[in-house]
């Protein structure tokens, strides 16, 4: 069975940026396309007095919703299959629930009637943490967005925690764009490392980028040789990895990094890094799930 791409709808701007740029992943990848638009419509229709007829049902609205959208979609690449769903549940909820059937989760930065100077949305942070299949927050500029710089960008973790499935998503990224990646890999020598002798203060900073180098090496090692037509471009720069992706992203059209998933833990499992990319990066984040 081919797993599709799960897109959140709702009606917003943002939203339907991540229609478009999911149309484009699906075109590039060959996926369906899923348009999943989540309202506790049945709750708040009560609500409505039935003899009120200045507005049409919330069931009509969000039919019409998911219609406009997939319309959308279908003018962007007619060759893609689009389906459309309305679920009675909360949208964080609902796009959870798509998790475990979908190649990967987008969402727009913010959604309907989210404040203007949020830098997330709820429930794109929500998703982003707890979510067992890829996650992809649409953001960033228009060119990041298009595809234009042609590059990819891996924040490389550690092998052993949660490094590994970011990789293969990556190279399989990169491939079907037919694109550079760029794997960096941050790393930083403590400050009271070699502060007894200023003459070998180097010595240690030494030891920690080559340590940074071979991490990198062995991250990559089997999916560059199960991608050996990806172009792979290595980089450890010294400083703190949230602040190396963020300044970096400008010049990417999709940043991806891991993040650990601790089985039954049902709270936020986000870390530094993908949390600050959520918020600031000038492309769309990818967050990746690796199992421990």
């Amino acid at each position: 069975m081919t797993l599709a791409l799960v897109v959140g709808v709702d009606g917003s701007d943002a939203s339907l940026l991540a229609v478009d740029w999911a149309v484009d992943e699906a075109v590039r990848h060959g996926l369906p396309l899923r348009l999943v638009h989540a309202s506790r419509w049945e709750h708040y229709e009560r609500a409505v007095p039935l003899n009120d007829l200045s507005r049409p049902p919330l069931r009509v609205f969000a039919e019409n919703l998911v219609a406009s959208a997939a319309e959308r979609a279908e003018r962007r690449a007619p060759g893609v299959k689009v389906t459309t769903d309305i679920v009675p549940a909360e949208p964080a909820d609902a796009l959870l629930s798509e998790a475990g059937d979908a190649f990967a989760l987008v969402t727009g930065s913010r959604g309907r009637g989210e404040l203007a100077g949020l830098l997330l949305g709820s429930v794109g942070l929500t998703v982003a943490a707890r979510a067992q299949s890829p996650v992809i927050v649409v953001r960033g500029d228009e060119a990041g967005r298009a595809g234009s710089h042609e590059r990819i960008l891996l924040g490389a973790g550690d092998p052993a925690t949660a490094g590994t499935e970011a990789v293969r998503f990556a190279f399989r990224e990169a491939e079907a764009r037919g694109c550079v990646l760029d794997v960096v890999r941050a790393w930083r020598c403590p400050v009271h490392e070699g502060a007894e002798d200023p003459a070998l203060s180097s010595l240690p900073a030494r030891r920690h980028e080559e340590k940074a180098s071979a991490l990198l090496d062995e991250l990559v090692r089997e999916a560059a040789a199960d991608h050996p037509g990806v172009r792979v471009h290595r980089a450890t720069v010294e400083g703190p990895a949230h602040h190396v992706l963020v300044h970096r992203s400008g010049a990417a059209d999709l940043v991806i990094v891991g993040a650990r998933r601790r089985p039954g833990h049902l709270g936020l499992q986000l870390g530094r890094v993908s949390h600050t990319l959520l918020q600031h990066a000038e492309c769309p984040v990818a967050v990746v799930p690796q199992p421990v």
